[in-house]
Formats: structure tokens, C-alpha cells, sequence
């Protein structure tokens, strides 16, 4: 039971799953790529051989990259890292991301994403999951490459004191 008198619908699982923040991704080779870079899925539905839709509980981190192409060439490359939100937060609508949530990085264009890409393989390089990077970093990665700036690398030292900050806070 949900906390209402109410039963659950038949299907429907938990109330947990009702504030799952959704994406869509699509595949059609050379045309249109949306995938996940990096996140822990916490549920997957396949729509069609080309489309599925994953959901992230409130709280996770996860990378969402898009990229088109026309006849002409690319016309769209975009990375968002994206903290799914608790029930009844504000937040950021984002297209493909039902409902939205809190923006940590927002990069267009082939090479500022590509430099991202890059990013994430240097913390996982680390041994750490980037969907476990402490949230500010991805914020300082953003803010720098938007004015064409490099980021700072992220550490290890860096990375246990953002566990030992958010363990304080439980």
C-alpha cells in the first residue's frame, strides 16, 4: 500500500518508481544518437528496436548525450549531466528527460563534448564512477568550458573528501 486507501494498480510497482526521472533515447545509426553516458538505470522499457526509455531514481547522476545529422552533416551534439530529483523539487526541464531535473552541465558543440567525453574517462580512469563525482565538479567543468577554459582535473583526494562531506550530512 501507498499510504492511500487506494490499492495499487496491477503493473504499477512501488511508489518509488512513480518519481523516477525518465529519458528517452533513441538509435537510428548516423541520423539520430541519444544515449546514456554514464548512471545507474534503475528501470528500462524497450519501446522498439530503435527506442527505449530508462529511469534514474531521485538523487542519481547520470550523462545523457545527443547528436544529429542531416544530409549536410551534424546539426545538434549535446551532453547533459543531470541529477534526477526528489519528489516535489524544483527543476530544470530538459528535452527527452521527464520531468527535468537539477542541470549540473549543459555543453553543445562537437568539440567542448567531446572534451566532457574525455572528462569522464579520466575519473573513470581514477577507478570512480563518474555518476558518484561529487556534483561541484561537474558545475566547474561546465562554467569553464563554456568561457574556454580547461577544467581542473578531478582527484581522488577530491573525490573522498566529497564522500566524507555527504556521509557528515546523512
Amino acid at each position: 500500500m501507498t499510504g492511500s486507501s487506494v490499492p495499487p494498480r496491477p503493473g504499477v510497482k512501488e511508489d518509488r518508481v512513480d518519481h523516477m526521472t525518465r529519458v528517452e533515447l533513441t538509435w537510428i545509426e548516423k541520423r539520430i544518437e541519444h544515449w546514456i553516458r554514464f548512471g545507474n538505470v534503475a528501470e528500462e522499457q524497450v519501446l522498439d528496436r530503435k527506442r527505449r526509455v530508462v529511469g534514474f531514481a531521485p538523487g542519481s547522476i547520470f550523462a545523457f548525450v545527443r547528436w544529429a545529422a542531416n544530409d549536410y552533416g551534424t546539426i545538434i551534439s549535446r551532453i547533459d549531466i543531470v541529477s534526477a530529483v526528489e519528489p516535489g523539487a524544483p527543476y530544470q526541464t530538459l528535452p527527452f528527460v521527464r520531468p527535468g531535473g537539477d542541470i549540473l552541465l549543459k555543453i553543445t558543440g562537437w568539440p567542448k563534448v567531446e572534451r566532457v567525453l574525455q572528462t569522464i574517462d579520466a575519473i573513470e580512469a581514477l577507478g570512480i564512477d563518474p555518476a558518484d563525482a561529487a556534483p561541484d565538479y561537474w558545475r566547474h567543468v561546465h562554467s569553464r568550458l563554456i568561457v574556454g577554459h580547461e577544467p581542473r582535473g578531478y582527484s581522488r583526494a577530491q573525490h573522498h573528501a566529497w564522500r566524507l562531506r555527504q556521509r557528515s550530512q546523512q
